[in-house]
């Protein structure tokens, strides 16, 4: 790490600059265990704060107060890990045409009813994908299971990033117009 001074405008010369090295050393317990009561794992905990310093190097010389700034960007980083960890559901199970569609349960908190309720959503999820054509599932599967962007998915399939976008856009629309249908996500 660099040994850079943070300056403070408001400090009276009593107290020495904060470096990044000195707030990692005071920071990086008391950020842990924020991060592992945000995450209950450790290892994600580990990645966060690793990453919340990481940040803070690259923008340490506009952080005014860099101890509140750490804990907000592990609070946000958690937040996204959250949003990412939960936006899939999963059972792989292959689809009329023999490909496979993975769709992850990530959440072990559910009720058994909640999960049976839950677990039948997903069967009607992959129900109604299969009504999609070839090219929007392999597009859902690219951007939803590989995570890819508009501009990977692009590359991939040959198809301009502006038709990928629109693709998807019809084929969720199509799959909300579907389970609405039939009574998911009302």
């Amino acid at each position: 790490m660099r040994n850079v001074a943070l300056s403070d405008p408001c400090n009276d010369g009593k107290n020495p600059p904060e470096t990044l090295e000195t707030l990692f050393e005071s920071l990086e317990s008391p950020l842990l265990a924020y991060a592992y009561r945000l995450t209950r794992s450790v290892e994600v905990a580990q990645d966060l704060v690793q990453e919340a310093f990481m940040k803070l190097q690259v923008h340490f010389k506009q952080v005014r107060e860099p101890k509140p700034w750490l804990y907000r960007t592990v609070h946000n980083l958690a937040a996204n890990h959250h949003r990412k960890a939960n936006r899939n559901v999963s059972i792989q199970q292959p689809t009329s045409t023999g490909e496979n569609m993975i769709l992850e349960s990530k959440d072990e908190g559910m009720l058994p009813d909640e999960s049976i309720v839950h677990q039948e959503a997903v069967g009607l999820v992959r129900l109604s994908l299969e009504g999609l054509d070839e090219r929007s599932r392999k597009l859902i599967r690219l951007k939803f299971e590989e995570d890819m962007s508009y501009r990977q998915i692009a590359k991939e399939t040959g198809l301009s990033v502006s038709n990928v976008g629109y693709v998807l856009h019809h084929a969720i629309k199509s799959l909300a117009v579907e389970l609405k249908k039939i009574g998911v996500g009302k």
